[in-house]
């Protein structure tokens, strides 16, 4: 048997005894998913395109709504894990419901390396990592570049890259769209990529996010 069978089948094991992060995310997860299909009820599609772990979710991201709603629309034991700003675990409290929902800090204001090293964990520990290609909120598609440590995190873990795209506008009670691209994974020389490659593999999922918008009914 071939090393790259091997690897599928203990992949397939994996996927299949996958369990939710734990008992509190699980009680989370229902609790707001019956609040957020009220206030902001959506409409997915392309589920089917999940791969069951190592994949990075790349949603474009419009709202601070935007990765609550992408949490809450995979399944409950897809393990997904997100990297969110510094800021928003501002006390014991807070940080210690986040970490149990699967989210860990990230200071954007510079190379944060105990940020790439849990998001280098989360993907090839079999889990499965969210991330915002523009790395902050943006109204319109091209008012910021997509940053390219999105790129370097994905190929550092060996990562199946999932362009994801969020529709804006959102307001209460009004429906909107989460649609998940097809899974692929990029091209590149050598063991991680040039510096353009990185920045051309970022921009790229980014494109195949906001482009899913526009080509999706």
């Amino acid at each position: 048997m071939s090393e790259e069978m091997r690897q599928e089948q203990q992949g397939s094991r994996e996927a299949e005894k996958k369990r939710p992060l734990n008992r509190f995310f699980v009680v989370i997860y229902y609790l707001v998913s019956a609040v957020a299909g009220i206030l902001h009820p959506v409409t997915v599609i392309g589920r089917e395109n999940l791969p069951e772990h190592g994949a990075l979710l790349c949603p474009n991201h419009n709202s601070n709504w935007d990765p609550v709603l992408v949490a809450l629309k995979v399944p409950v034991n897809y393990r997904l894990h997100i990297m969110a700003k510094k800021e928003l675990f501002c006390n014991r409290v807070f940080d210690w419901v986040l970490r149990k929902l699967g989210a860990f800090p990230v200071d954007r204001g510079e190379g944060d390396i105990e940020a790439v090293k849990n998001a280098l964990k989360a993907i090839k520990s079999g889990d499965n990592l969210l991330m915002f290609p523009e790395g902050t909120r943006v109204e319109h598609e091209g008012d910021l570049p997509a940053k390219g440590g999105v790129a370097v995190i994905g190929i550092r873990a060996g990562a199946v890259f999932v362009p994801v795209f969020v529709e804006g506008g959102k307001r209460p009670f009004r429906r909107t769209r989460i649609i998940f691209g097809e899974a692929y994974r990029p091209t590149y020389t050598g063991r991680h990529g040039t510096a353009e490659e990185v920045q051309a593999i970022a921009d790229e999922v980014l494109r195949r996010a906001y482009a899913l918008g526009r080509e999706t009914p």
